[in-house]
């Protein structure tokens, strides 16, 4: 059985770093391209990031790029969020997903974990 259990949501302030893990079971972490979304209350689920099972392709939203990191380590069959720079936008809940193509496009994901709750707040 397929399962991506997320971990590291939290409180935090403006400026802050957090990390989020995605533990995922069930299938081969590294044949598969694995993600990020995100959805704020009252707004639409969007994607955060993703990671090409090769490693060789990444995508980040124009709203993280250059303060939120995406790795993946294969060995434990978990990847990785580095947030770094909170804003109080970045308040959601993020969710762990694995699929095929490495984009913003939900349906390239088949696998969805159920979320874990950031939240920036001063």
């Amino acid at each position: 059985q397929v399962q991506l259990v997320e971990s590291g949501g939290g409180l935090v302030q403006p400026g802050d770093s957090l990390r989020l893990s995605c533990a995922a079971s069930g299938f081969p972490l590294d044949y598969s391209v694995i993600g990020w979304f995100r959805q704020a209350p009252g707004k639409e689920r969007e994607g955060v990031s993703c990671i090409s099972s090769s490693n060789s392709v990444t995508y980040y939203a124009d709203s993280v790029k250059g303060r939120f990191t995406i790795s993946r380590d294969n060995a434990k069959n978990t990847v990785y969020l580095q947030m770094n720079s909170l804003k109080p936008e970045a308040t959601a809940v993020y969710y762990c997903v694995a699929g095929s193509g490495c984009s913003s496009r939900r349906y390239e994901y088949d696998y969805w974990g159920q979320g874990t709750q950031v939240t920036v707040s001063s």
